[in-house]
């Protein structure tokens, strides 16, 4: 039997981390300078180096909301994104919602309908509605708005499953969850 040795081969070159660098961030009105290597995404700096463990890692890959916050009032997954991509902006965490010692009207609402059962996802569904109250109150359109030119749009229980789908709720809380954006926005409008 003729028997071949493969060649040898050296180990592949050894990966070194990117030097972190500081990266400016004002976190639920509060700045902060973190030191990150580049690679560092938004919800582990966030957990990890600024020490806000409200916003949960769930998937890991941007399918099931847990991570929610905002970015500049613009609600991202921040398991998706590199903390350094929002160098110099607004960041706001479940952390950040409450004004003061009052709760936020969406938070208030979240308890008064029990809308939440284990709570892993609600940080990332209180900070998905903040950001969905504040853009139906800007008028801004989802795919589940009836008539677009009515100002403003009608918040059907549609509308708020539309504008919450990116988020999950894996003990099926949705109809609660509905149920307390709705009060939230009630709420908000004064009626």
């Amino acid at each position: 039997m003729n028997q071949t040795t493969a060649p040898l081969r050296s180990a592949p070159p050894a990966v070194r981390a990117a030097p972190s660098r500081p990266v400016k961030l004002t976190i639920n009105a509060r700045p902060y300078v973190l030191q990150l290597e580049p690679r560092v995404t938004l919800l582990d700096a966030l957990r990890d180096y600024a020490g806000l463990a409200g916003t949960k890692k769930g998937c890991d890959r941007g399918q099931c909301g847990a991570c929610t916050v905002l970015a500049n009032g613009r609600r991202i997954n921040a398991c998706l994104t590199l903390a350094v991509m929002h160098e110099g902006e607004s960041i706001t965490t479940v952390e950040g919602l409450a004004h003061g010692d009052a709760l936020s009207p969406i938070q208030q609402a979240f308890i008064e309908h029990d809308a939440f059962q284990c709570g892993y996802c609600t940080p990332g569904q209180l900070c998905s509605a903040t950001a969905l109250l504040d853009e139906f109150a800007e008028g801004t359109a989802s795919v589940a708005t009836g008539d677009v030119r009515r100002r403003p749009p009608q918040l059907s229980a549609a509308e708020i499953r539309e504008r919450m789908s990116g988020n999950l709720c894996r003990c099926g809380a949705y109809p609660n969850i509905v149920a307390a954006v709705a009060a939230a926005q009630r709420r908000t409008r004064g009626t």
